[in-house]
């Protein structure tokens, strides 16, 4: 049980200072009388995998606001569907994302992810089972960008083995925005 509230507290203590981290970038944008729309870049990922009995598909798409040519934040929506033999996974949820990047090459991000996890599995002796729950993570990446493109690695600070869809807390990712 103390293992539990560690784990709320982690979260909340870690949800907090991505919050005021994105304070902190918005308080840093430049203002300007341009267009809103003029300034918001659209982009995300997609991703697609095969292998023996298993199917893996996902696709997040994304809005940033270019506050700067240092800075973005924006939201993003997520969609995973994964098949392993008779097993499913369906996972879609939100995100709040900040980009901030020292030198142009250079791209570091804070994003907050929400997912709503549905999983069906079957047992050896052939029972099914169902899990459905909320699942937070908060990552915290580094990329490398050129161009409209970044690829990077990006770390989960509060991940869960037990419960999330990934199994590792490391991830890479290739960003495209337009």
């Amino acid at each position: 049980m103390n293992q539990i509230k560690d784990f709320r507290l982690k979260q909340l203590f870690l949800t907090t200072l991505f919050l005021l981290f994105c304070a902190l970038c918005l308080g840093q944008a430049a203002t300007s009388s341009t267009n809103f729309w003029e300034k918001v870049r659209y982009g995300g990922g997609i991703g697609l995998g095969f292998g023996n009995n298993s199917f893996n598909a996902a696709i997040s798409p994304n809005a940033i606001y270019q506050a700067n040519n240092q800075l973005a934040f924006g939201a993003g929506l997520s969609f995973n569907y994964s098949k392993f033999r008779d097993d499913k996974l369906l996972a879609y949820g939100a995100s709040a994302l900040t980009l901030f990047n020292p030198i142009r090459e250079i791209q570091l991000s804070a994003e907050f992810e929400q997912l709503r996890i549905n999983r069906e599995f079957n047992t050896i002796l052939g029972a099914s089972f169902e899990d459905n729950y909320w699942y937070p993570a908060l990552y915290m990446g580094i990329g490398y960008t050129t161009g409209n493109i970044t690829v990077g690695l990006r770390y989960d600070v509060i991940y869960d083995g037990d419960r999330s869809l990934y199994a590792d807390p490391w991830a890479p990712f290739f960003r495209v925005y337009f």
